[in-house]
């Protein structure tokens, strides 16, 4: 028996038991709080101190006096909203007393000292541990659950209950958890509605020209090159937040890509690809619609670092197509990429190659649910709790419709733009990457460079957006706005929410950037608006779409964008 169990362990690799290298991450962490159980002790003190001012917290609170928390819960977490959590004794010392286990084990995880990979690996899945046992996420110590419960006498576990079955059958024995009420929307109807025409297509995208609304624009026209890991509506939600209609309203010529939502027979399209019949061909027709040989570019996440590639090739070869390049929430140097990165080794690689190795291609809901864990609390426990314990329909909201309306990755771009710009960081060695022949180097860009970051991003985070700055030879740009990866981008002054920094320096860290950076309420919309239309040239007439050498093909937003 034991032979054979010898022959099983050597027959199964440990990186095909454990893909993700959890087991070796929480093992090493072990071993250092073996060797430091000093560390381990002081927690366990600290602990136990906090648990005694909790027990203290919660007789006081019971009689009736006034006392001060223990702990609160972090600024924007609304796990504990609802009323019951502070106003009755229970679950104000049951919540708390989880925020102090969670605390606990966070900073036990933090301390651990390992190597940074698996240092990082270790803090991102005891915090994935630690909000996936909260007690909002159970119906017997969520107080607004057990109100539910007693008021509707147990209907809603019950239609929570058929909630879940039919997430299950949706997911087809997977859990796919609905976060949207997608009857509500429709691309071209109600979200994605800025007047515009297809006049240019290929098998990798469509080229939207959007209807002007000015008598004048301005002589550049703005190609926007969307990530392809969503849609490019998210440019375009609703009138009132719509990137694309303002920028039209302010006279530019907006022309934006499409990118097809990819199949088994474009599974061979490589990064190469995504840049010749997309950056390229689109200067092609923007061209040949306007008669302009400059356009001014936005690049969107990794829609950034392929027009980053494409400027570096532009730049050697004496391409001066693009006057100036702005960049949403783009990374180029990967070396600090933040919460993504515990996904990315060899070993996690080599599993996913094998897993679109039988599609061809990604399927969209695997790279939505790497997505969604990044904020777990917002984007999958929320609406357990909504879904299944409170047993209630999601709402109707346009950006989880967006949020939802996920693409697939062809393998040969996804693997190569993994492994080659995430995991060895090459784009940033000049000539580590070749591409159509030509080594990249970044430091041969030196058009006008406008770098747009968020300071809440969970996907490029504002400190390794800002490395580029060190990379580009010419004037750069940087500007870092409040909120995420999308509310972030999409800050409409008509919305006059948020905030964002300036500083017209860039030194080498950013945190000396934030340091004399100078604060201003509401949209950075406008700031870049002052930044881009001295860059435009002229006033010509308004261009209508199809007037130029290329035919009207259909109305935006095209059919690519309702691929499924």
């Amino acid at each position: 028996m034991f032979n054979l169990a010898d022959r099983l362990v050597k027959k199964v690799s440990p990186s095909r038991l454990d893909p993700m290298g959890l087991g070796q991450a929480y093992w090493k962490f072990w071993q250092s709080v073996m060797k430091n159980p000093g560390n381990l002790m002081v927690q366990n003190i600290q602990l136990a101190s906090d648990q005694l001012r909790l027990l203290r917290y919660g007789v006081k609170k019971a009689m009736g006096q006034e006392v001060e928390e223990v702990i609160t819960p972090e600024k924007g977490d609304r796990r504990f909203k609802y009323p019951a959590w502070s106003e009755q004794v229970v679950f104000d010392v049951f919540k708390q007393s989880y925020l102090l286990a969670s605390s606990y084990l966070m900073n036990l995880a933090s301390g651990a000292d390992l190597d940074k990979k698996n240092q990082h690996k270790l803090e991102f899945f005891t915090r994935q541990t630690v909000d996936a046992l909260s007690p909002a996420n159970f119906a017997i110590s969520n107080p607004e659950v057990l109100k539910a419960t007693a008021d509707s006498k147990g209907e809603n576990l019950v239609k929570g209950m058929q909630n879940l079955i039919g997430d299950l059958v949706k997911g087809k024995g997977q859990l796919k958890i609905s976060m949207v009420d997608k009857s509500k929307f429709e691309v071209g109807k109600n979200i994605a509605t800025t007047p515009g025409k297809v006049i240019y297509e290929n098998e990798m995208m469509q080229l939207i020209q959007y209807t002007p609304t000015t008598d004048k624009v301005f002589r550049r026209p703005l190609v926007i090159y969307p990530p392809w890991i969503n849609k490019f509506y998210i440019l375009d939600l609703s009138p009132k937040n719509s990137f694309i209609r303002w920028a039209v309203s302010k006279g530019y010529t907006v022309f934006v890509v499409s990118w097809v939502n990819p199949n088994k027979r474009l599974s061979q399209k490589t990064f190469e690809d995504y840049m010749n019949e997309g950056i390229f061909k689109a200067l092609d027709a923007i061209e040949a619609a306007t008669g302009e040989k400059e356009v001014n570019a936005i690049g969107y996440c990794i829609g950034g670092t392929l027009l980053a590639c494409a400027l570096s090739q532009m730049a050697v070869s004496g391409d001066t197509r693009i006057h100036s390049a702005t960049y949403f929430t783009a990374q180029v140097d990967f070396s600090e990429a933040g919460d993504l990165m515990v996904f990315i080794d060899e070993n996690q690689l080599d599993s996913l190659d094998k897993r679109m190795q039988k599609k061809g291609y990604l399927d969209a809901g695997n790279m939505a649910t790497t997505f969604n864990m990044l904020r777990s609390n917002d984007l999958i426990w929320s609406f357990v709790i909504n879904n299944y314990l409170l047993g209630r329909s999601p709402a109707a909201f346009d950006l989880l419709y967006w949020n939802n309306d996920s693409t697939r990755m062809p393998i040969a771009m996804h693997s190569y733009y993994l492994r080659e710009m995430y995991l060895k960081n090459k784009l940033v060695e000049p000539g580590g990457i070749t591409l159509n022949g030509i080594p990249v180097d970044l430091s041969e860009i030196d058009i006008p460079i406008f770098l747009q970051s968020s300071k809440e991003d969970h996907i490029a985070p504002y400190h390794s957006v800002y490395k580029a700055t060190q990379h580009y030879s010419g004037p750069v740009t940087f500007m870092l706005a409040g909120s995420g990866h999308i509310a972030g981008v999409i800050n409409s002054p008509e919305m006059n929410k948020y905030y964002y920094y300036t500083n017209p320096e860039v030194p080498e860290d950013v945190g000396d950037w934030i340091k004399s950076a100078k604060h201003h309420e509401g949209s950075w919309w406008p700031y870049w608006h002052q930044w881009l239309y001295r860059k435009s040239g002229p006033k010509v007439p308004a261009r209508i779409p199809g007037d130029g050498a290329l035919d009207v093909i259909e109305d935006a937003p095209g059919r690519y964008v309702k691929m499924k």
